[in-house]
């Protein structure tokens, strides 16, 4: 069989073809792990600098940013960037809206302390991060709010981080405006029909291994959570950031999540729960007019403003990676990466097909500090292709990549950014609060007891089959594997 010619050659060797990506991994351990900077306008950066460094090995610097362009102007670039721009503004109303508040009034009225509060935290930052869809936001708002107060009432302070880590990735995992969610579906194709998984499929049938592990976490934050030092202090810090109007802000969570699954579009689902967000906001008074968008000394405010900006270091990073990415298909580097994975002997069974894809991401996001949002979209396409070649639904594709990345990568107290913000939102509370003491990465990591059950979960899907399912001739999910319908794109494109 004559071999494919591709057309973007490189000076020596096409192994340059991946000095880009490489260049991009290291500036993110860098970023991340180094100087422990945690914004995605410096991960953009890092993607075009890395592009414009690859560009001087092409042997034709032309046909390189003709790849670049090619890989930016791809549908699934543009689907994502525009998803993450409406995201953006919803995630920005929750944040107005006072849903955490609205938590610490509950806990509050309940008169929770010691080992309930720390379950009750766990509870509260899940449904807070599966609202909100950002789990480092989470981290930044729900720290000053329950760690104190949950220290104060006799929560275990190692235990309480581990617990607001592990609801911040619950719901960064299954959130439905979660940039993770998002990339997972958006970057897995169907077989049989044009499009990518919906995100309200894709939540629906994930919710499963989320919610087993965040069970038994919660079993094990209500066991072992407390200390049995409680003070009415915490009574105080909890107080000040009651508010019971914030819980009203579930109504347009419940809204999107609703019609997501109804309608199976992420722009109708997102549309109502800002429209549905807005009336509430008004009706009840939790917000002005003033909070939607505003004037002030000629620049604008409110939250539509600040939901647009929010995500435009996301979007450019997002067009840095799909540039990299454009350099490694049009090279034929990514041809050649996916056809040896496909035809390697661990992608021999189902069992080991799925391992690639949950591992490949884990290895992505290690590299990435633990950026499981930016290590999906880096390695969606190869997942894409490597799946599709097994028949297994993009539901289930998705479901490993986003699971497997919300694991062992967000814990690992020497590269995730995770660990990282952790610690620094403590050691930020330690100068406001005397009774604060640092903590080890080492014990914040092995008190997330959300993101080791999962992974043990998700294990146990693999090994026995739990949850998976094959692409049928209808696009339908099956469970018998000869009904599957299996994509020969890889094996076209040798």
């Amino acid at each position: 069989m004559e071999e494919k010619k591709y057309p973007l050659q490189f000076r020596g060797t096409n192994l340059f073809a991946l000095f880009p990506l490489v260049l991009f991994a290291t500036g993110c351990v860098v970023f991340f792990v180094l100087w422990k900077v945690f914004d995605m306008e410096n991960l953009a950066m890092g993607g075009f600098v890395a592009l414009i460094v690859g560009s001087f090995f092409a042997k034709n610097m032309s046909e390189y940013w003709k790849a670049v362009v090619k890989g930016m102007s791809s549908e699934m670039a543009g689907t994502l960037a525009l998803i993450l721009l409406v995201v953006g503004i919803f995630t920005k109303l929750m944040a107005r809206g006072g849903v955490a508040e609205g938590f610490v009034y509950l806990g509050r009225t309940m008169g929770l302390t010691g080992s309930f509060f720390v379950a009750f935290t766990f509870l509260a930052v899940c449904v807070i991060a599966t609202a909100t869809g950002t789990s480092i936001g989470t981290l930044f708002s729900c720290f000053p709010i329950f760690y104190p107060s949950g220290i104060l009432l006799g929560g275990n302070p190692v235990l309480l981080a581990g617990a607001i880590l592990s609801g911040a990735v619950f719901g960064d995992n299954l959130g439905p405006i979660s940039d993770t969610t998002i990339a997972s579906a958006a970057t897995q194709e169907f077989i049989t029909k044009k499009g990518s998984a919906d995100i309200g499929g894709v939540v629906a049938s994930r919710f499963r291994y989320a919610i087993v592990a965040a069970i038994a976490a919660l079993v094990l934050y209500l066991v072992f959570g407390g200390t049995g030092n409680a003070s009415v202090a915490g009574e105080d810090v909890l107080s000040q950031y009651s508010n019971a109007k914030g819980l009203l802000m579930l109504i347009p969570v419940i809204v999107l999540l609703a019609v997501a699954i109804i309608k199976r579009d992420i722009f109708i689902s997102i549309s109502c729960g800002i429209f549905v967000g807005i009336i509430v906001g008004l009706s009840f008074g939790i917000i002005v007019p003033a909070d939607i968008l505003s004037n002030s000394d000629g620049a604008l405010e409110g939250f539509l403003i600040d939901g647009i900006k929010s995500m435009l270091g996301t979007i450019g990073y997002l067009y840095a990676v799909f540039g990299i990415m454009g350099v490694l298909q049009e090279s034929g580097t990514l041809d050649r990466i996916i056809t040896g994975l496909v035809n390697s002997k661990l992608a021999g069974s189902i069992i080991g097909t799925e391992l690639i894809i949950g591992f490949g991401t884990m290895i992505s996001s290690v590299f990435l500090g633990a950026a499981n949002g930016p290590a999906i979209i880096m390695y969606g396409p190869i997942a894409n292709n490597i799946g599709r070649a097994k028949g297994l639904h993009p539901y289930r594709r998705a479901n490993l990549m986003d699971g497997f990345a919300s694991t062992l990568p967000v814990i690992l107290p020497f590269t995730s950014a995770f660990i990282f913000i952790v610690v620094a939102c403590v050691q930020g509370l330690m100068a406001e609060y005397s009774f604060i003491e640092s903590l080890s990465p080492f014990a914040i990591a092995g008190a997330t007891f959300h993101c080791w059950l999962l992974f043990i979960v998700l294990m146990i899907s693999v090994i026995t089959g739990w949850g998976r399912s094959y692409e049928s001739k209808n696009s339908k999910s099956t469970k018998d594997p000869s009904q599957a319908v299996k994509s020969d794109a890889v094996q076209a494109d040798i």
